[in-house]
């Protein structure tokens, strides 16, 4: 076959109709940039009636047709798009719609008697090109899968079938390729399908192969006699979160139906067959889980969930794994009567009276992960081979949710040392707020979120406090969470107003964004994009609170009085839409008001709506407590009545106030003069506040401070001194917006020195921009 032009379009809708992803593939078939339609509603790229729509698709899991789409230059396109409703783990619904770009050709036929051969076969055939894309499917195939071959031709397996076996059938496609042998993948396609799929590399002449056949044998067509099971038998199986649930699922469906007691023992570290242990090795497992029929009989006895299992290497359990295939046992042998005597780890097949025992590996992936033994009482007799075909096809899902647990936990725990390490360890040392935090994980299989906390001093005494929540869960969205907080930092250091902040990390979610897009343009969402964050600055000294959001939820105050009520700030875009403006807003906070930031996990319990969870926070915020570390333990406690959904950052800020007798400012005329005169209001107050000792270093840096904004600034010139518990701040203002820059001075010059001494006296200095002039300021620790 001839290599065709092909892509795949793909995009994400939410349940409430908002685009969450969209593929390279969606930009070149419609001409709109990711940026541009995710988060926006799906509707707006319909050229047809939405509500139309909406009715086609309810009830439905499965939907395909031709759609009506404007194109970005407002071309009308009719598209053929298949769509599926997919729901994870955690209960989140959403929609993928995919539509395959292909060449107007038709597919390759053959000679009448091979067409008539493929179309008319009982086994459901299709041929996929060597981009592992559809190009033929036969009628059984169609019927199996409920699409006609022409809503799939151009698509990959995995948009067909979007599920792990389909992954799986995909990923041994793709195997036969490279390869040029068969290969055979383990996995249902859809109800009407049997477990096998067969991946057979179609070769021209020379050999080279040229396609790849899939073929299914159906359920039913190798044997006559099975015995009938329900279609929902294992459907239970391999589906929790965690590998000791996953292990007691597949108890759950297999006693009383295949056994009478059953058994599952895990290694602690999978292995793979190059890891595999001696002959005269024992086998060390840790036993997860033990069912039996409902008298119990044999799940009191010997070692229980958790424990460790020491298997002899002549034990069914160790020759199972050492074997990897299943191994049938009569527990009247000597050698299995003798083990289940002695081995604790085999009371419970001694005390149930077993008379059969079947060993059967969980194997995922090429490992083994450990073993599932199944034992049956005399009076069912012996296992039989539907027995053991239906506890392969248990056990291998049992082992692949075991696997997919394992990897989601270690995907969870690199993630949350991840988070942890980008995390403040501790907060700052200032005076001016008193503050307490939380931060709580999710506790979902789609991993830990990008919600993260900051607390930033800031000179004059200020105090930034930052919020914010990336799009998203697991490892990307932790490291664009770093990315942001770091740019953050780097904005506040700065000292930009809060309004001019978002703007300039709405620039950076932007570029992040079209860097990443261009780095993996198969990537369905550009990370960033939709990053809400609140950005707040208190003065201690005017206590004003300065504050911006881009589409955070609103932060609480709670005044001395007790009173609860948000701050009325303008919501502004979610970072990284653009071209949209931010406004900040000022409001004057009494001494000890209380302020809340939260990320919106807090208010998205699955038990209440959002109008009971803002009551409750009002509620726990509202009552007095003797530190803000038990306001934030009421808060959680109040509104958390189960591990959370979404991540959840809580900081809660309590105001203090530097009074008069802290601070003194002075007009200063702009003549030279001037400068001793300041530096004699500068050591007379420093007397009033016992600070004697910092009088010189201080008198040299208001010095130099007041002569750069004499030669170099523009009048009016103030001079301020703060005395903030251990340190002294030394700000002087000119109503010029130039920024004032050190530099080397030569042997002989006159000047140039001023600021090179200024930043030897200081801990820290630098020059902070108001909207109209600048305030070059210098710190110092008593």
């Amino acid at each position: 076959m001839e290599r065709q032009s092909t892509y795949t379009a793909t995009a994400t809708i939410d349940d409430r109709g908002i685009l969450t992803g969209w593929s390279e593939g969606a930009r070149r078939l419609l001409g709109y940039d990711s940026p541009a339609v995710v988060g926006r509603p799906a509707t707006a790229l319909l050229a047809a009636d939405a509500a139309a729509v909406r009715r086609a698709l309810a009830g439905r899991t499965r939907w395909n047709g031709t759609v009506p789409l404007r194109h970005q230059d407002g071309r009308l396109l009719e598209l053929g798009v298949l769509a599926h409703r997919r729901t994870s783990a955690e209960g989140v619904t959403e929609w993928l719609a995919v539509s395959a770009v292909t060449p107007r050709t038709q597919p390759p036929r053959g000679e009448p008697l091979e067409e008539w051969t493929f179309l008319q076969s009982p086994f459901p055939l299709a041929v996929f090109d060597t981009d592992l894309r559809l190009v033929r499917a036969n009628r059984r195939m169609e019927h199996a899968l409920a699409l006609p071959e022409a809503a799939m031709r151009g698509l990959g397996l995995t948009h067909i079938v979007p599920d792990t076996a389909g992954e799986e059938a995909d990923r041994s496609m793709r195997l036969a390729l490279e390869s040029g042998r068969p290969q055979e993948a383990r996995g249902c396609l859809a109800p009407d399908l049997g477990r096998t799929t067969v991946l057979t590399p179609l070769k021209d002449a020379g050999g080279r192969v040229r396609a790849v056949c899939l073929s299914v044998q159906q359920p039913g067509q190798d044997s006559t006699t099975r015995q009938r099971v329900p279609a929902d038998s294992g459907s239970r199986v391999g589906t929790a979160a965690d590998q000791a649930r996953a292990a007691q699922e597949l108890g759950e469906v297999t006693v009383p139906r295949l056994a009478d007691v059953m058994a599952v023992d895990l290694l602690d570290t999978p292995r793979t067959g190059e890891e595999a242990g001696g002959p005269a090795d024992p086998v060390v497992l840790r036993r997860a889980a033990l069912r039996a029929l409902p008298d119990g009989t044999g799940t009191s006895a010997g070692i229980g969930i958790g424990e460790t299992v020491v298997c002899p290497a002549d034990s069914p359990p160790a020759q199972c794994l050492a074997a990897a295939r299943p191994l049938l046992y009569d527990t009247a042998d000597p050698a299995v009567a003798g083990w289940a005597a002695l081995d604790p780890g085999a009371a419970w097949l001694q005390k149930s009276g077993a008379r059969a025992l079947l060993a059967v590996p969980l194997l995922a992936q090429g490992s083994t992960l450990g073993v599932a033994l199944f034992a049956r009482n005399p009076r069912r007799g012996a296992f039989g081979p539907e027995d053991l075909r239906l506890a392969e096809e248990f056990t291998a899902k049992a082992a692949a949710g075991i696997q997919q647990a394992r990897t989601y936990s270690k995907s969870r725990t690199t993630t949350m040392a991840l988070q942890r390490s980008l995390l403040p360890h501790t907060l700052p040392d200032q005076a001016a707020l008193e503050i307490a935090t939380r931060y709580l994980p999710a506790a979902t299989r789609a991993g830990v979120g990008g919600d993260w906390f900051d607390v930033i001093p800031l000179s004059g005494a200020r105090v930034a406090l930052v919020v914010g929540d990336v799009v998203g869960h697991g490892m990307r969205a932790s490291a664009t969470m770093g990315r942001l907080r770091t740019a953050v930092r780097t904005l506040a250091d700065v000292d930009l107003p809060a309004d001019e902040l978002l703007t300039h990390l709405d620039d950076l979610v932007l570029r992040l964004a079209a860097d990443e897009g261009s780095a993996d343009p198969s990537g369905d969402t550009a990370g960033g994009i939709g990053t809400t964050c609140l950005y707040a600055v208190y003065d201690p000294v005017s206590r004003r609170c300065s504050m911006a959001r881009a589409g955070h939820p609103p932060p609480a105050v709670v005044t001395p009085d007790g009173t609860v009520r948000f701050l009325d700030v303008p919501a502004g875009p979610p970072l990284g839409l653009g071209g949209l403006p931010f406004e900040a807003v000022e409001t004057e906070l009494p001494e000890g008001s209380m302020l809340a930031l939260y990320t919106d996990g807090l208010l998205e319990a699955r038990d209440h709506d959002i109008d009971e969870a803002l009551d409750k926070m009002f509620h726990a915020l509202g009552r007095p407590a003797k530190s803000l570390e038990s306001v934030c333990d009421r808060v959680l406690t109040e509104l958390l009545s189960h591990r959370p959904d979404d991540d959840i950052a809580l900081l809660v800020a309590r105001t203090r106030v530097l009074h008069a007798d802290r601070v003194a400012s002075w007009e200063l005329d702009n003549e030279p003069t001037v400068v001793s005169v300041a530096r004699r209001y500068a050591t007379e107050q420093l007397t009033a506040w016992g600070l004697d000792e910092a009088a010189f270093p201080t008198e040299l840096m208001v010095s130099e401070l007041v002569t750069n904004a004499i030669r170099y600034g523009r009048p009016p010139i103030q001079l301020r001194l703060i005395h903030q518990d251990s340190k002294l701040i030394c700000e002087v203002y000119d109503s010029s917006g130039t920024t004032p820059h050190m530099r080397r001075a030569r042997i002989f010059d006159e000047g140039g020195r001023g600021l090179l001494l200024v930043a030897q006296l200081a801990e820290r200095w630098g020059t902070r921009h108001d909207r109209v002039g600048k305030t070059v300021w210098a710190e110092q620790s008593l």
